[in-house]
């Protein structure tokens, strides 16, 4: 036992490290050389995976308690910043899913990129992305995650904005950068918040979690802190969780990062970026658990989340876009059950939905791939086609429906359990949810992979009649996105998370029966609109109205953040004007001019050239001297 702890702590600096060796490696010798950085690139990430494995097997046969090392980084009077790492069962199971989906990704998007002229370019940033998802779960302190949560957002910009000679991809990278730094500025002060609090009992302030965790609960259980102040300061931090893991109404900017490569878009939905938030939420879940305020507040923002974003996605056209909103939807049933006290039942349905929509996204990219077209109206077809695709993206579909026995069905219902006991409105909000989720899968797969084969517009390339299934460098990862979609149910992910203290609580029937009748009244009345459906048009745009457009234009979100955006830009320009026309401009400009005419003038008055004025400012001088020296000599 002893000699495997000394050969422990090395592994969690090599699952961290080893894509960052291979992001460099390929930065600067192999930029030019695809395939090279193609293999670099993979090796890098599956080293990590084998680490993280083992990792995994090591813990779970050891039962080692949880282990954290660090290396001064910075250190002052008052202020002590480690870099180091900190593994429980928590981040354990984050780099199982973190390093083996994104294998699957990194594989898979050796075949979907080929051909691309910056193809180097894509797998360095693919690992730089990878490296710092790592980070944040590893950190074992505020600053530490911090650090990597803006390399997260560094890593997004560069993806998404991956094919910058669009201006529709460059647009989308801003947008995901600018959104996530407004919520950050409210992570940053939440973080100081915590560390100011933690020193409020005599003790050194702390930016570690471990101490963080043993000392907060003590302060609010004695009175040290009041329960209002830790609520501020665990609502400030949660504030990040909106950016990052896109709750209403900072969504925003997560549909439009479909921009960048749909490899890009698998990661970021399933295993990284948005999967950042729901972590850090349960990694400092110690901040929230005493304060009902604040699991009520954020239980709240999940639910209103999930349900709008399920509503968008009913009238999507784009398939990357509506698994998009899939995704907020499905946060907001994580950060739901964060709300609700469960960090356990949160990080479950994270990890179940990162395999079934890591594979819905992978599977929209091989129909893209084979139909070179992403809107849904110009596919159908695939199940003849694409055999491989079509049936795994149908398992995807039905897993994130909640259709027992694939593991959305587990990880879903016990978040409605959660709600179902604790507080009904959220319960009929999260059931709602899920027949929507139902009804917009049902829409997707009747129309896009049953449907008829229709024509392409004009512009997409491509017909109908060159539609193929993708290699298996694109399709193998999907198999094994679906096996893990179908079992990841039966694995024991919660009693997992809940080690020593792990129970087998019963499943609710009421709960598990009205939420399968509902997931299936979903697909059921999608079959019913869409499956015989012929056109190229949506029934519901007329069945829905105004309504319909009021979906598709987002609720006009867009519209009252770019307003919101003018007026700020305008007022600040305004006083910016202000004060550059009379303070910069006339008063220093200006005013300096006046001055130094002014002082100019005044010497042209002393070079008159005229002798008799000469003369009477010597004669005035002669006085003054004498004058001087007169009174002075009298003192």
């Amino acid at each position: 036992m002893v000699a495997l702890l000394e050969h422990l702590p090395p592994l969690p600096w090599v699952v961290l490290f080893a894509p960052l060796v291979s992001a460099l490696l390929i930065l600067f010798f192999f930029l030019k050389s695809p395939k090279i950085a193609a293999v670099i690139s993979v090796a890098g990430i599956v080293i990590s995976f084998a680490a993280s494995a083992w990792l995994l097997w090591f813990h779970t046969h050891n039962h080692f308690l949880p282990v954290e090392s660090g290396r001064v980084w910075l250190e002052a009077p008052g202020l002590y910043i480690e870099f180091g790492y900190l593994l429980d069962r928590l981040s354990l199971m984050m780099l199982m899913v973190v390093t083996g989906v994104g294998s699957c990704v990194f594989v898979y998007s050796t075949a979907y990129m080929h051909g691309d002229k910056s193809y180097g370019r894509f797998f360095a940033s693919l690992s730089l992305f990878a490296f710092s998802m790592l980070g944040i779960v590893l950190a074992n302190n505020f600053v530490m995650l911090f650090i990597f949560w803006e390399l997260v957002a560094v890593s997004s910009y560069l993806l998404i904005g991956f094919w910058f000679e669009k201006p529709s991809a460059a647009d989308a990278g801003n947008k995901a950068f600018i959104v996530n730094r407004f919520a950050d500025f409210g992570l940053v002060l939440g973080m100081f918040s915590v560390w100011v609090i933690s020193g409020l009992g005599g003790a050194e302030r702390t930016f570690l979690f471990t101490e963080l965790e043993r000392t907060i609960p003590a302060l609010l259980s004695s009175g040290t802190v009041s329960s209002a102040v830790l609520v501020a300061a665990a609502l400030l931090v949660f504030c990040g969780v909106v950016g990052k893991s896109a709750q209403f109404p900072l969504y925003i900017w997560l549909p439009d990062a479909m921009e960048g490569p749909t490899p890009v878009s698998a990661l970021i939905h399933a295993a990284t970026m948005v999967a950042a938030g729901v972590f850090m939420l349960s990694r400092v879940f110690f901040l929230v658990a005493g304060v009902p305020q604040a699991l009520h507040v954020i239980a709240w923002f999940g639910a209103a989340t999930a349900i709008l974003a399920a509503l968008l996605a009913v009238a999507q056209d784009d398939i990357k876009k509506i698994l998009a909103y899939s995704t907020v939807s499905q946060l907001g049933y994580m950060v739901m059950a964060l709300g609700l006290g469960s960090s356990e039942v949160a990080m479950f349905h994270l990890t179940t939905h990162a395999f079934f929509k890591a594979l819905l996204f992978l599977g929209a990219g091989s129909m893209i791939h084979g139909l070179h077209t992403q809107n849904i109206w110009e596919m159908g077809g695939i199940w003849k086609d694409m055999k491989i695709t079509a049936g795994t993206f149908l398992l995807g579909a039905l897993a994130l429906c909640g259709i027992w026995p694939l593991s959305g069905f587990f990880s879903k219902d016990e978040i409605l359990s959660l709600a179902y006991e604790q507080n009904k409105a959220l319960y009929v909000i999260g059931l709602t949810t899920a027949g929507l989720t139902a009804f917009y899968m049902s829409r997707t797969l009747w129309v896009a992979v049953f449907g008829p084969k229709r024509a392409h517009q004009k512009g997409h390339g491509h017909g109908h009649d060159h539609a193929h299934e993708s290699p298996i460098a694109m399709t193998g990862p999907l198999v094994v996105l679906a096996v893990l979609s179908v079992i990841a149910g039966f694995l024991g992910i919660p009693a997992f998370f809940q080690g020593e203290h792990a129970h087998h609580d019963p499943m609710n029937l009421i709960v598990a029966l009205t939420s399968s009748a509902v997931a299936l009244a979903g697909l059921g009345l999608g079959t019913i609109v869409y499956a015989h459906l012929k056109g190229k048009e949506d029934p519901l745009k007329k069945k829905l109205g105004a309504f319909y457009t009021f979906l598709v234009r987002k609720y006009y979100l867009d519209e009252a953040f770019q307003a919101a955006a003018d007026v700020f830009q305008k007022s600040l320009a305004n006083v910016l004007f202000l004060f550059d026309s009379n303070v910069v401009m006339k008063t220093g400009v200006d005013g300096t001019a006046r001055l130094t005419a002014g002082f100019g003038s005044l010497l042209r008055r002393a070079q008159t050239g005229r002798i008799q004025n000469y003369a009477l400012v010597f004669a005035l001088g002669v006085v003054g001297l004498a004058f001087f020296v007169t009174t002075q000599g009298g003192r």
